[in-house]
């Protein structure tokens, strides 16, 4: 077996181009799961049929960032219509959960991230099956074929991977039940070495045949609900069986003369929209990419537009979110003014509009220009790491991000969705027409990632790969908006103007880069129908076209 060394290092020291084809793309970031999605497309699949083969691919090859034990969510372009639709396949907190509940438990100040309680209903299978029914050509049993292959056959598990599938072992595989069903005997394959997942192709059989009341209300379901109740939780069939998608109108402003797409709360799509608004009102293009003047900015307007969306976004059902007004051109040019040219703010609050009133993305654009940005998720790694006896997947902790304070519109409640922050992306043209898929994915840093790719395509007009190869920022929203992280390839003397500024910055690179996301894009020339693609550096994946 090949012993590679270096990848301690993940350092970006050779070219790539953007891919381009015509008859249809996919990206992900996993070569075997981008390969799914172009046979599909082969088969006569669309855009939607090939991500969801992409997403079954991925629970084979990257199941220590997703699969069906997690969320997802989709924004579809149809080329007929020229319409943009969201599917909202998060789930929710058990009925049996509240915060009088953790208040009993000693839990009411502080849930653990690996708790059976972060576990909220899986609500990835609805979400691929309702998907599939709405929009798709092709039947689950073709979708689900290279999945079940990869699952049943093996497949070698790429570098990347590897490395942090092995630190989900440590973390929580060899710690949570029945997570060790996921490891060989207590450890992570290596890279390059065979991984089988029997129990996993099983479950994709059983969907294929049986849809998704196979997973909510028949034996993997009950295997689910076994499962975390012996480790302790308070998951119930009835949760389950009552869980369903939904479909919403997605949110949008315009940036440079296109219109930005994003998933409306409880995911943070908000957070990157409310960030562009802001940046619209600054000339970036006019300042160098990686200058402090930049960045600076494009800091401060996420500073602002994270203090609104952790103020605000929670399940809409159960509270009022003022979208029209916190993206209107009012409210931003309110908060604009809040930005000083050479000076952090001190401190960040959300603003007042009621005054006035570890995951993976992956895409597709089949040949017809209708688009597919979607993305799935465990949340943290292997989410809990709890597997359902026999079944080959793990379940998540999304319900780690509910507030425990009581007054706040994300306050743990029994049935409601938490905050989410898996955002897929998507973007049309002055005409209504597609003009490209994206996102990037990794917690807090997606709605960043969004801005900064966004910027890089629109102000400066780059490719899809060298707006991905472009180094980030992050700010660490998890500890504070006024930490920033910034990757290795902005200048030190960037690093060093910016903390004269009042920014408190530190330099990441190596495996740390992990932390500015994993992103992928596929663009579309409205006039020639030329599709350009782009994958992220910082993970294993590609693009690649169909023709």
């Amino acid at each position: 077996m090949f012993e590679f060394t270096g990848l301690n290092e993940l350092t970006f020291k050779s070219r790539r181009s953007p891919v381009v084809g015509r008859q249809g793309m996919c990206a992900s970031s996993q070569p075997l799961a981008t390969a799914a999605g172009l046979e599909i497309l082969r088969r006569g699949g669309n855009a939607v049929d090939a991500a969801i083969a992409m997403a079954a691919a991925l629970n084979v090859t990257e199941p220590g960032s997703t699969g069906l034990g997690g969320d997802c969510f989709a924004l579809v372009y149809e080329s007929r219509s020229r319409s943009v639709v969201a599917l909202n396949g998060s789930g929710r907190a058990p009925a049996a959960l509240n915060l009088e509940r953790l208040q009993r438990e000693g839990l009411g100040e502080h849930l653990p991230p690996l708790h059976p309680y972060t576990i909220t209903v899986p609500g990835a299978c609805a979400g691929w099956c309702d998907l599939n029914e709405r929009f798709g050509r092709l039947p689950l049993a073709i979708l689900f074929e290279p999945a079940v292959r990869l699952a049943e056959e093996g497949f070698p598990v790429a570098p990347l991977t590897a490395y942090y599938w092995q630190r989900g072992a440590e973390k929580c595989l060899n710690l949570a039940l029945n997570g060790k069903e996921l490891t060989i005997n207590g450890r992570a394959p290596r890279a390059g070495e065979i991984f089988r997942n029997p129990g996993l192709a099983r479950t994709l059989k059983a969907i294929a045949e049986n849809g998704k009341k196979v997973f909510y209300e028949g034996e993997i379901g009950r295997a689910i609900v076994a499962a975390v109740q012996q480790a302790g939780g308070c998951l119930n069939e009835t949760d389950l069986a009552t869980h369903y998608s939904t479909w919403e109108n997605p949110i949008s402003i315009e940036y440079r003369g296109m219109r930005i797409w994003e998933c409306p709360p409880n995911g943070q799509g908000l957070a990157a929209l409310l960030a562009l608004n802001l940046l619209a009102g600054f000339d970036l293009a006019s300042l160098p990419p990686l200058s402090a003047d930049r960045l600076h900015i494009q800091i401060e307007a996420m500073r602002l537009a994270f203090a609104d969306a952790f103020r605000t976004i929670a399940d809409p059902a159960f509270t009022s979110i003022p979208l029209e007004t916190l993206l209107s051109d009012a409210y931003a040019d309110q908060r604009r003014k809040l930005i000083h040219p050479q000076r952090a703010a001190d401190s960040v609050r959300h603003g007042y509009p009621l005054s006035t009133s570890d995951t993976v993305y992956l895409c597709a654009i089949d040949g017809e220009g209708n688009g597919c940005s979607f993305i799935n998720s465990n949340y943290m790694g292997f989410g809990t790491g709890i597997v359902p006896h026999g079944w080959g997947f793990s379940l998540q902790n999304r319900g780690h991000n509910f507030s425990l304070d009581p007054t706040h519109p994300n306050a743990l409640a029994p049935g409601k969705r938490p905050y989410h922050t898996i955002i897929p992306a998507l973007a049309t043209d002055p005409n209504g027409e597609l003009f490209g898929v994206f996102g990037v994915m990794g917690g807090f840093m997606q709605p960043q990632g969004h801005l900064q790719v966004v910027s890089a395509l629109l102000d400066d007009h780059l490719d899809p790969q060298a707006a991905l190869d472009r180094p980030r920022f992050c700010i660490q929203a998890d500890r504070s908006l006024a930490d920033v992280a910034l990757e290795d390839g902005i200048p030190p003397q960037v690093l060093q103007e910016l903390q004269s500024r009042g920014h408190r910055v530190e330099q990441v690179g190596g495996l740390g880069r992990a932390l500015f996301g994993r992103g992928q894009i596929i663009l579309r020339d409205g006039d020639s129908g030329v599709l350009w693609g782009g994958s992220d550096p910082r993970a294993d994946g590609c693009a690649m076209p169909l023709g």
